[in-house]
């Protein structure tokens, strides 16, 4: 990995990203990589301040490890379940920042329960947060970079989109839902891309595999039988600067793992601050 510094003269100097679930694990990792490169971050989550999660993390310790190597990010908390928190969110970053350059739609809800049993109320919030939230907040952001003829977005997706294949047996009973919320998502960026291709906006999804984050630990997805494949948040962090900095005529509609990005472009991840 090279060397881990803030460049604010690089890449993407005078661009505004906007990450949500920015608090911890990817979400962090992505404002950081960003801002190494010059971006002006805003970084969103429920999480602000210890003690408000059982995970660890928070938009806090996100901003302080940015600032504190030269970078420029500010933090809004929201919750991506209600709409006026999405649209106060918008309306805060534009009047610190300018118009959104960059969306990284990285927040999850996430709950693992067979279908038979799984409470409409979480299904209503797992869908809320993970699609609706993703594209309400293109809605507010494509305006702008539709007037400026540039822009991008990255969506994270999951290999759950993926359907299952047979033999069934020791599948998990409890992915269904997930898996429905990341094909939906891999769907709506596909989709979008086709929208706004004449608009020279880029459209892409990122299936980060199995990383070491905060949420992957507490549902206990990993274990001696797939260690062999976690990857480190360096990688999926590396994938969307990437991807964001490359032409959108060319790169856009894509799905795939941050890895076969990596080696596509024949980039190494860098470090982090």
């Amino acid at each position: 990995m090279t060397a881990a510094r803030i460049n604010p003269n690089g890449t993407l100097r005078g661009k505004v990203a906007l990450v949500t679930g920015a608090s911890r694990g990817i979400g962090e990792a992505v404002a950081v990589r960003l801002a190494m490169e010059g971006a002006k971050v805003v970084c969103t989550a429920r999480t602000s301040e210890e003690g408000e999660s059982r995970l660890p993390g928070t938009l806090n310790d996100t901003l302080r490890r940015i600032r504190d190597a030269g970078g420029e990010a500010m933090f809004v908390k929201a919750d991506l379940s209600h709409g006026p928190d999405r649209e106060r969110l918008h309306a805060e970053a534009v009047a610190a920042y300018g118009p959104v350059d960059i969306l990284v739609n990285n927040a999850a809800v996430t709950f693992f329960l067979p279908i038979e049993s799984f409470p409409a109320k979480r299904f209503d919030l797992m869908i809320e947060v993970q699609v609706w939230a993703a594209l309400h907040l293109a809605q507010m952001v494509l305006p702008a970079m539709r007037a400026k003829k540039s822009g991008a977005i990255v969506t994270l997706s999951s290999g759950a989109a993926i359907h299952p294949l047979k033999p069934y047996a020791g599948a998990n009973p409890g992915g269904t839902v997930y898996g429905m919320c990341k094909a939906a998502l891999e769907r709506f960026s596909t989709g979008l891309a086709s929208e706004v291709y004449a608009d020279n906006i880029s459209v892409n999804a990122i299936s980060p595999g199995l990383v070491a984050t905060p949420g992957v630990a507490v549902h206990r997805l990993i274990n001696e039988s797939n260690q062999h494949r976690v990857s480190p948040v360096e990688n999926i962090a590396e994938a969307v600067y990437q991807i964001v900095t490359r032409d959108p005529r060319a790169m856009t509609g894509r799905i795939d793992h941050a890895t076969a990005f990596l080696e596509e472009f024949g980039v190494k991840a860098a470090a982090l601050v």
